[in-house]
């Protein structure tokens, strides 16, 4: 999107009673958002996906803000990656208090379960996609997970 249309946006919301504008051209979205009277507009631009996927098959890194530090990859484990099939948030149990799919050590089938991800209050359990043992667990129980993140090493 143009910076003259996004500034005539801005404008636009300023001056106006909306507290929120979302503009869909093409396939780039923005929205403005009026916080408040005293502090500024929020402005959020999305990327289409698109080109997202095609700035990260380049080889590029993906989008980060510039004050964030780059941190130390480590070295990357052995083994087969499990990686996540969606955002969401991990579970190792089907249950609070209930024993945990696999641990590490334990042997696991393919097409075993070994953990469940919820998204937008749906459980989904998610299966090894290869027989092996778990060699390592990368996600704490409860904690958020994004698309392709590494959940367990198989070996």
């Amino acid at each position: 999107m143009d910076l003259r249309k996004l500034k005539t946006l801005i404008d636009l919301v300023a001056e106006s009673d909306i507290e929120e504008l979302e503009v869909t051209e093409g396939e780039s979205k923005v929205r403005i958002v009026k916080s408040s009277a005293t502090a500024q507009n929020q402005v959020v631009m999305m990327q289409p996906q698109a080109a997202y996927a095609q700035h990260l098959q380049a080889g590029a890194a993906p989008l980060a803000p510039a004050a964030a530090a780059a941190p130390v990859a480590p070295a990357a484990p052995e083994g087969h990656i499990v990686k996540s099939p969606m955002v969401g948030t991990f579970y190792r149990s089907s249950a609070p208090g209930a024993p945990a799919f696999v641990e590490v050590g334990k042997e696991v089938k393919e097409g075993e379960t070994i953990c469940i991800i919820e998204a937008m209050k749906l459980l989904n359990e998610i299966d090894a996609d290869k027989a092996g043992v778990i060699k390592q667990i990368l996600v704490e129980n409860g904690q958020p997970v994004e698309f392709g993140q590494p959940l367990f090493v198989i070996g």
